[in-house]
């Protein structure tokens, strides 16, 4: 059910080695459970500590803002043994059971950020085609007070802060995608290296989330020439 790339088409191999499993699969299904307004746990470091270096240089070039498809990317092993493992029947049924529901049956859709722009950070929440979002963050420490992701209790105010969560270090965020699950973080210009992983409602959604985020990222493109 998960999304899959086509390695001989879209993965650049290298020699890098591998350290398996990249995910902390046990510090997931500790992490404690937040309730209320809408559910969400936080993983600090969900991808090991070992085996940050070696996704960080696979992880695809990415020179435009916006959402890819990790179809659309050319990656190295590391960071395709790492989409393999966050899209794995395990994480599947360890995240369906942390937030009560049954993925199982659910496809997943997986899409990539590298470049973050003034104008992303907006309040909201995302398509009720997506039924559990989770976010892993790839960046090295981060100092800036921006671009620190807020989950929050409104659509009008980023400052009534139910969680923040720094963007680096491998740190997991996953939500249900309830009606009022807002977030969003105060404007970041610059690299800011984002994957968000959906389980959505059925297979059309990936298709057309894919399509959709392929012409928002032809039209990126075309602008920068």
């Amino acid at each position: 059910m998960s999304e899959r790339m086509s390695r001989a088409s879209n993965l650049a191999w290298n020699q890098a080695s591998v350290p398996e499993p990249s995910i902390d699969m046990d510090a997931l299904r500790n992490a404690l459970v937040e309730r209320g307004p809408f559910p969400f746990f936080i993983v600090p470091r969900f991808v090991r500590a070992e085996a940050l270096d070696a996704i960080r240089t696979d992880f695809p070039q990415i020179r435009h803002p916006g959402s890819f498809p990790l179809s659309t990317l050319d990656c190295g092993r590391a960071f395709a043994t790492f989409m393999d493992d966050i899209q794995s029947p395990e994480m599947t049924r360890a995240v369906g059971e942390k937030l009560g529901m049954d993925l199982t049956a659910s496809p997943t859709m997986v899409t990539v950020r590298g470049i973050s722009r003034a104008a992303d950070g907006k309040i909201h929440t995302d398509s009720r085609t997506k039924l559990v979002t989770a976010l892993i963050y790839m960046n090295d420490s981060w100092e800036s007070p921006r671009g620190r992701l807020r989950l929050v209790r409104s659509a009008t105010d980023l400052n009534d802060v139910i969680a923040e969560v720094p963007p680096e270090q491998g740190t997991l965020l996953v939500f249900r995608n309830d009606p009022n699950a807002w977030h969003g973080f105060e404007p970041f210009s610059g690299p800011r290296r984002v994957i968000q992983l959906n389980w959505v409602t059925d297979a059309s959604v990936v298709k057309r989330e894919q399509a959709r985020h392929r012409l928002s990222a032809f039209f990126k493109r075309l602008g920068k020439h």
